[in-house]
């Protein structure tokens, strides 16, 4: 089975896959100083949650913004003898991407526009709701053409309390009008109704520099759920897109350079 891992800022997902069909799926911190060894340890225990062991594993893809982390989970997959692929420039022949420099794109980025793509067809548009939100373009040829990025949901509400010394830390929810009727209220009208309206605000703006008013608008993204249920920008949510990508990557290799033990 393959091991797909998307390798975020904050978190780290992982989702375990049987040919295209996902199985199980994971989150864990996004721990910079973890070492194959503590890697191993934390996959050994999500498998046997579910009766599994490391021998189904024959496979690992990553799609990751932490360099010395992937270097780990690479020295883990040589530790259990599994082929293991990176996103990024070493999937160049089986990704679509017209950018200026496309070495610079993301590679969950990258995921996102091949699962959209794939799943969803093209032209669409993908709001990645994690650290950052991230914007990803995917043109009527099926290319990956660019996006917007932006400061994530929870950063924006960790740097208001941070600065705003008389707002306590409020959970992350739609509230149930846009005028804010008590702080609380109003914080999350700014932070969750705001994000939800600017991704409004650039969807349009980029359906109609694509030329393309039905383009579909996919939500993906730890936080996708929270904003989605305050707009009705979205034609789907589907919060494993980039594991389901990295999954399409590593077919698409696997078909093009057979696999020798």
């Amino acid at each position: 089975m393959l091991l797909a891992i998307d390798m975020g800022n904050t978190q780290t997902a992982l989702g375990l896959f049987d040919a295209d069909e996902l199985v199980r799926s994971w989150r864990m911190p996004t721990d910079r100083t973890f070492t194959a060894d503590e890697i191993h340890v934390r996959l050994l225990g999500y498998l046997r949650m579910y009766g599994l062991t490391l021998e189904c594993v024959d496979e690992i893809a990553f799609a990751g913004v932490v360099p010395q982390l992937t270097r780990e989970w690479r020295a883990f997959a040589q530790r259990i003898a599994a082929r293991s692929i990176a996103v990024g420039a070493d999937t160049a022949a089986v990704t679509c991407i017209h950018a200026p420099h496309p070495e610079e794109v993301g590679a969950d980025r990258i995921a996102n526009a091949v699962a959209a793509e794939k799943l969803y067809g093209a032209p669409s548009i993908v709001v990645d709701f994690g650290t950052a939100t991230n914007i990803d373009v995917v043109d009527s040829d099926g290319y990956y053409i660019g996006g917007a990025i932006a400061p994530g949901l929870r950063i924006s509400m960790d740097a208001l309390v941070a600065r705003a010394a008389r707002i306590a830390s409020i959970p992350l929810e739609t509230p149930p009008h846009a005028i804010g009727r008590t702080t609380e209220e109003a914080v999350q009208s700014g932070a969750v109704l705001g994000t939800a309206a600017m991704v409004e605000g650039l969807v349009s703006r980029i359906r109609a520099e694509l030329g393309a008013p039905e383009a579909r608008v996919i939500a993906t993204g730890g936080l996708a759920n929270i904003v989605a249920d305050s707009t009705n920008v979205f034609d789907v949510v589907d919060g494993q897109l980039t594991l389901k990508g990295i999954c399409e990557i590593a077919r698409r290799m696997r078909d093009r350079v057979p696999h020798t033990a």
